[in-house]
């Protein structure tokens, strides 16, 4: 039993989508297999947009896919080429001689092929010719918002992490190694982490609680992105406080999970004035948190 999709964030409306395949091929006693691509065919479509943002690196979906309890995963390789395939011979190639598949399943907006011909009607009509059936998951919402790696990436760039986790079913995070930064941090008594981070998809400039994942343990924390504006800056950056914790990690990569925006980013006229808001957001951040520990 196959789904096929990017499922980029592996989010709460994939997950449904992937909680139907399990139930159905445990029905049937048969293997749940999962289809998607690399590099997302949209950036191989759409060259133009860039930056292109993703909510999860492979690495991160393959795990997340795993993580549902999926049996394989499936990885195409998506080029110029191989979105000249129609859609026809994606389901006689990669489907049926392929697979042999007993039944797809399939969100209810999902196309694929050449000129995005293969969809709903497409893949019923030709269930009935090879002889494979057609599920169709409909849209999930949360609140008023119908749940889409499109939403969740416009709440994350606006600074709306909760809302963002809301839809993901998990808190939105950026990973990478912890590097040299100014150390401005160290000198007014609050040392930070600074990361370089893995995606590109980085929420709006501002303060907020995150959780700090390192050595295999989670620490509370407060983030800034940003330009430093009291320090004039200039180059954004990612960094990170962790609360109760003086260890050296540079090089070490550091996950942050984002749970809520506390603030805005802010020029304040002189380091003692940032530092007395840092001790605030801190304050903020353990009330935050603290149902996280």
């Amino acid at each position: 039993m196959v789904t096929i999709g990017n499922f980029d964030g592996v989010h709460l409306g994939h997950q449904r989508l992937l909680k139907r395949l399990r139930e159905d091929a445990r029905q049937e006693n048969l293997k749940t297999v999962v289809i998607t691509f690399d590099p997302h065919p949209k950036m191989i479509l759409r060259p133009e947009v860039r930056p292109f943002y993703l909510i999860a690196t492979l690495e991160e979906k393959i795990a997340l896919l795993s993580d549902t309890g999926i049996d394989a995963v499936i990885i195409i390789s998506f080029t110029r080429e191989y979105a000249q395939k129609t859609a026809e011979e994606f389901v006689r190639q990669a489907l049926w001689d392929g697979l042999h598949i007993h039944k797809i399943v399939i969100g209810h907006d999902y196309t694929f092929g050449k000129d995005k011909e293969g969809n709903e009607a497409f893949l019923a009509s030709f269930g009935k010719k090879l002889g494979f059936g057609v599920d169709v998951i409909n849209a999930v919402g949360v609140g008023d918002t119908v749940i889409s790696s499109t939403a969740i990436r416009e709440a994350i760039l606006g600074g709306n992490v909760k809302k963002a986790a809301a839809l993901l079913g998990r808190p939105y995070n950026i990973s990478g190694p912890v590097v040299h930064g100014k150390h401005r941090g160290t000198g007014l008594g609050f040392p930070t982490a600074n990361i370089r981070p893995e995606k590109v998809l980085i929420p709006a400039g501002g303060i907020y609680a995150v959780i700090a994942c390192v050595r295999g343990k989670r620490y509370p924390g407060v983030a800034n992105i940003g330009i430093n504006p009291t320090f004039d800056n200039g180059a954004l950056s990612v960094e990170v406080h962790l609360l109760d914790f003086r260890e050296n990690i540079y090089g070490e990569k550091l996950d942050i999970l984002f749970i809520d925006r506390i603030r805005d980013e802010i020029k304040f006229p002189g380091p003692s004035e940032l530092a007395l808001q840092i001790a605030q957001d801190i304050e903020q951040a353990r009330e935050i948190l603290k149902l996280h520990f």
